[in-house]
């Protein structure tokens, strides 16, 4: 990487961490469900925390300081959340669906075998939309981690109409996060099983936006 593009990078990392700090701090924030992932993290259980990318909007900042390690697409478009990401605490790890991640994929479970917590984009980074990839599940039944859906929605807001419905809330909106119920892979299951597996917790995590976006009526 050329010194003038670090130089553009860091400099986007520091704006972008600020700018999305201002307009998490101008919402009205409700949370719902946050109990169970709590208790969760409390007890040093693993965590894999699943976000689809059209709801990634306040994660950076939502789950900040935390110490947790979130797979980052090596894409450009990777490089700037990775940049903003980096200034609040988190791990990063670099890798995707549609690369080989195979280190990645190592550096994650021994991160879950310590008690870890990850942030995975299941639909990332090229979709389709809401339709996941069975990257998290296999993690979480060779790993014992629990899979614990997320997602927000704001009263006042615009859904882009790019391929993941890309949610960006207004600022000085009402902003509703919403922790789905931790789900967890029997490490028994056969690889049909782990099929049905996953499409239900697809469906879950669709209705989790479903009942994020009627929350404001």
């Amino acid at each position: 990487m050329s010194a003038l593009r670090k130089v553009r990078h860091n400099l986007t990392g520091i704006l972008g961490k600020w700018i999305l700090w201002l307009w998490a701090k101008s919402a009205r924030t409700t949370v719902l469900g946050e109990e169970h992932y709590k208790e969760l993290r409390n007890q040093k259980k693993p965590v894999i925390i699943l976000i689809w990318h059209g709801r990634i909007f306040f994660a950076p900042y939502f789950f900040r300081r935390r110490g947790i390690m979130p797979l980052v697409s090596p894409s450009e478009d990777g490089e700037i959340i990775a940049q903003i990401i980096a200034r609040w605490g988190y791990k990063n790890l670099r890798g995707s669906s549609s690369h080989s991640i195979i280190k990645s994929w190592n550096e994650m479970k021994r991160e879950l075998e310590r008690g870890g917590e990850l942030i995975i984009v299941p639909d990332g980074p090229r979709g389709p939309s809401r339709e996941m990839k069975p990257g998290a599940v296999k993690l979480a039944k060779e790993t014992g981690a629990y899979l614990v859906p997320f997602t927000f929605s704001s009263s006042k807001g615009k859904t882009l109409k790019s391929w993941d419905q890309f949610l960006i809330p207004r600022p000085f909106t009402k902003f509703v996060a919403i922790y789905g119920k931790p789900i967890s892979i029997e490490s028994s299951l056969d690889n049909q099983e782990l099929r049905i597996k996953l499409r239900e917790v697809e469906e879950y995590m669709i209705e989790l936006d479903r009942e994020a976006d009627c929350f404001f009526g």
